[in-house]
């Protein structure tokens, strides 16, 4: 048996060394038959964003906060208001004050030619304070009528005064006025004091004051009076005979 010598390549260390001009594995191949488990469509699912949410608007809560302050301020101003008239009222005691038609002297009752009629009446008011503490001041502005059924008979106002502690105070107003197409006014008149016998009137006073507890002066109220008097007639120059009467009183703020 013959044995073929064997011949091994000799390096040659000053040789140039040839390098790849392309890569074993093409660039984008799979490096497994089987392909790359990262790239297979099977094993791959779709990523899906999630939506985040709007972001607050702040002016909207501006006006929330807002909404609230200016509520608790209208409910601490409403608790203020109500403990200071709770103090005053434990305090002073207010009564309402009191009021009566005492005398009705009518100066003129005169039907003109034009069928207008001109009246003048005099009054006479006693106004009663009952109050131990409390003072009234009687302001510019009041208004005083005289009417019979829908039709205003005259007007005038009250003087200013103040009316102090316990204090009672005589009035004396002097009221005028002049009623257009007042015959049927008359006949009206005629045949009311023909069947009752007397003659319903009715006296308003609308009068803004000032209350002072103390030495407290509060701000401006308005007393309103509603008196329903019964005169026997209604002469001329002629003190009318005052058959009843009674008034209500109100306050208005």
């Amino acid at each position: 048996m013959s044995h073929h010598p064997k011949i091994h390549p000799l390096h040659d260390p000053e040789a140039p060394q040839m390098r790849p001009t392309a890569p074993l594995v093409p660039r984008g191949a799979s490096r497994s038959e089987h392909g790359d488990p990262t790239k297979d469509p099977l094993t791959q699912r779709p990523q899906h964003s999630v939506p985040l949410p709007p972001p607050k608007k702040r002016r909207r809560s501006c006006c929330c906060r807002c909404v609230c302050y200016t509520l608790c301020l209208l409910l601490l101003f409403v608790v203020a208001v109500g403990a200071t008239i709770g103090i005053l009222y434990l305090v002073f005691k207010p009564k309402l004050p009191d009021y009566s038609i005492d005398r009705l002297q009518l100066t003129r009752f005169t039907l003109n030619q034009d069928s207008s009629l001109s009246t003048a009446f005099n009054v006479t008011i006693t106004a009663k304070n009952p109050n131990e503490k409390i003072g009234i001041y009687y302001e510019d502005g009041s208004k005083i009528t005289v009417w019979y059924m829908e039709a205003k008979l005259s007007d005038g106002s009250l003087p200013k005064f103040y009316q102090g502690h316990e204090n009672t105070t005589v009035i004396y107003v002097e009221m005028t006025g002049q009623t257009q197409d007042a015959s049927g006014l008359m006949t009206t008149l005629q045949e009311q004091q023909q069947r009752t016998g007397n003659i319903p009137l009715r006296i308003r006073v609308n009068q803004p004051v000032r209350v002072k507890f103390g030495k407290l002066k509060l701000f401006e109220l308005r007393f309103l009076v509603r008196c329903g008097v019964f005169v026997d007639s209604l002469a001329a120059n002629n003190v009318i005979k005052i058959q009843s009467s009674s008034c209500k009183f109100r306050l208005r703020l």
